[in-house]
């Protein structure tokens, strides 16, 4: 299924008190929308959703798809270390109007392939929203195997995977043994091209809050087929993507968004705002 080329896994913006601020909430929407992003994924990792509330996530969901209005798909993420949270909160975001859901693989549980696939059948078999499964071994300790997804894409509303894994062969895997119908998008910006040259649908990035129009134009250019355009593109954004990663995210994105001029306040504990050198090199990259 395709959600657009280039999503933006947006961070969640918080007050001077870490509130969830639904004003600077709207004031990013726009700005993202006008800026390169295509859909949009909330209360994922790059939204801080392991400090987010179940009360908060719907309050963010149901807000978000109110501003968005259907100029974009809106994908919640749903997805736990709790099948049945999960599936508590995935019809909750289904009540609240969203296009779809990204389902994370279970963290910290280190559950088997087999306890992988029942996990997200159970989920999928509780909505009618299509579902992005979303592989980051790197957060979750588990790597969600290239034939686990292939199976698991044979489920009709299992339609997408947001792949963090860096496995380039695991891509490939997946890419050639899924219909057309099923999109694979990259979950890592710098894999964006490398990804795409497979036949991957697209990104779920975290640059795109700054770069989004350069990425959306780097996807486009290969898509018509200037492939050294876009070889270009990726060489000239990569500092950028990697200098969005100098801290645990979404610390710098959020810090790069403010010196953008678009107020989306700190990080929560356990994470903790940017050293003054940290800002000083990012400033310098955003700004070069």
């Amino acid at each position: 299924m395709d959600f657009g080329n280039v999503l933006t896994a947006m961070v969640t913006p918080f007050d001077l008190e870490g509130n969830i601020d639904l004003e600077r909430t709207s004031i990013l929407i726009d700005h993202l929308l006008k800026s390169g992003t295509e859909g949009l994924v909330i209360a994922g990792t790059t939204g801080e959703s392991a400090t987010l509330s179940q009360d908060e996530k719907i309050k963010l969901f149901k807000h978000v798809v109110n501003i968005v209005n259907k100029r974009v798909p809106v994908l919640a993420g749903t997805g736990t270390n709790n099948t049945a949270a999960s599936i508590d909160l995935t019809k909750e975001a289904e009540a609240c109007g969203v296009d779809g859901i990204m389902l994370v693989c279970p963290y910290y549980n280190k559950p088997s392939q087999r306890g992988l696939y029942e996990h997200f059948t159970a989920i999928a078999q509780a909505t009618s929203l299509p579902i992005m499964l979303y592989n980051i071994p790197g957060r979750s300790v588990v790597n969600l195997s290239g034939e686990t997804i292939i199976q698991l894409s044979s489920i009709e509303n299992i339609v997408s995977v947001k792949e963090a894994s860096g496995d380039l062969d695991q891509v490939s895997d997946i890419i050639e043994n899924t219909d057309d119908h099923f999109s694979v998008y990259a979950g890592d910006d710098g894999m964006t091209l490398p990804m795409l040259a497979l036949g991957a649908d697209g990104v779920v990035s975290v640059a795109s809050h700054i770069i989004g129009n350069e990425m959306n134009q780097m996807v486009h250019s290969f898509r018509r087929g200037d492939v050294n355009a876009a070889a270009s593109s990726h060489r000239k954004l990569l500092p950028v993507m990697k200098g969005l990663f100098t801290a645990p995210s979404p610390t710098p994105v959020k810090a790069a968004l403010e010196m953008k001029g678009i107020q989306v306040g700190g990080v929560r504990l356990p994470l903790v705002p940017l050293t003054n050198q940290e800002k000083s090199g990012l400033k310098a990259l955003i700004n070069d």
